[in-house]
């Protein structure tokens, strides 16, 4: 199974200046644990997870002070449409994160999750399990 069969093609893309609290608005509004985040002026593509917004909060900052491009993640792994599910399990894996940013044509097309992966892993072992 490939990335683009498994990723949420609802992409949340915000600006450098959100507040996390407008951030953490807009995430919990669509359902999404990631935005992408679109600084055209220095980095480019970045991305900004429930994590980093957890992690603020957790150090005692102000989420109406704090924005999204102080905690933004810019040196971003990004994934391909057509890299299997387990090229993606190892990238996460390896680097340490839950989600891939996935550029097709250098445009975001979407985000894969672990959550995303399991989905599509899950009924596969039911089906092995049920098989043996």
């Amino acid at each position: 199974m490939l990335v683009r069969d498994a990723m949420s093609t609802v992409v949340l893309t915000i600006g450098p200046a959100h507040t996390l609290r407008q951030a953490a608005h807009l995430m919990a509004a669509r359902r999404v644990g990631a935005a992408v985040v679109l600084d055209t002026d220095t980095y480019g593509l970045g991305i900004l997870t429930e994590r980093d917004v957890l992690n603020s909060l957790g150090l005692g900052q102000d989420p109406d002070l704090e924005t999204a491009g102080t905690h933004t993640t810019t040196d971003v792994v990004f994934a391909g449409p057509t890299w299997t599910l387990e090229d993606a399990a190892d990238a996460m894996a390896h680097g340490g994160f839950r989600h891939l940013i996935v550029l097709d044509d250098d445009e975001p097309a979407g985000i894969v999750s672990v959550r995303d992966i399991i989905r599509c892993w899950a009924p596969v072992r039911r089906q092995t399990a049920t098989v043996a």
